[in-house]
């Protein structure tokens, strides 16, 4: 049983990834790969692992502590992120992302990419950095989910 994201993530939403776990720095997506998500071999392209991985530990980062828990107002932002492939995907895919080790401003993650049958397919690394509001072009800030309308200014809170 899917839970609704936290924050709406459009991109997110058209890969059709849907969140099953979100608590305690963890994090579970799954995704039934369609035609259209796979590369010239016919399987799942790296593109999509990777964006599926950097969604996972994005979303442990952003985890409440405990079951049911508040989430705070704040999103993350990737910084970098490595991944290894190890098997070409297929069919249903699972991720999960957890976090390692958490500061004010950063988190340290990992995650992996499973089939069906539970074999590993692709690992990452990730650093991600907290923010409430992310400055856009113009040093206009614009708020996470668009809550508030943006404000003028010379930096980010």
């Amino acid at each position: 049983m899917s839970i609704p994201f936290p924050t709406p993530i459009p991109f997110v939403q058209a890969q059709g990834f849907a969140l099953q776990r979100f608590d305690g720095g963890v994090a579970e997506l799954v995704l039934d790969l369609r035609d259209d998500q796979r590369n010239a071999f016919n399987v799942a392209h790296g593109g999509l692992l990777m964006t599926l991985l950097d969604v996972a530990m994005a979303h442990a980062a952003r985890s409440p502590a405990a079951p049911g828990g508040a989430v705070e107002p704040r999103g993350v932002v990737t910084v970098e992120m490595k991944t290894s492939f190890m098997r070409p995907g297929d069919g249903r895919l699972t991720a999960q992302g957890r976090v390692l080790h958490q500061s004010a401003t950063l988190a340290f993650c990992e995650g992996d990419v499973r089939s069906a049958s539970g074999e590993l397919l692709a690992h990452a690394t990730g650093t991600f950095k907290y923010l409430k509001r992310l400055p856009t072009a113009g040093r206009q800030l614009r708020p996470l989910n668009h809550d508030e309308p943006p404000t003028q200014g010379a930096g980010s809170d």
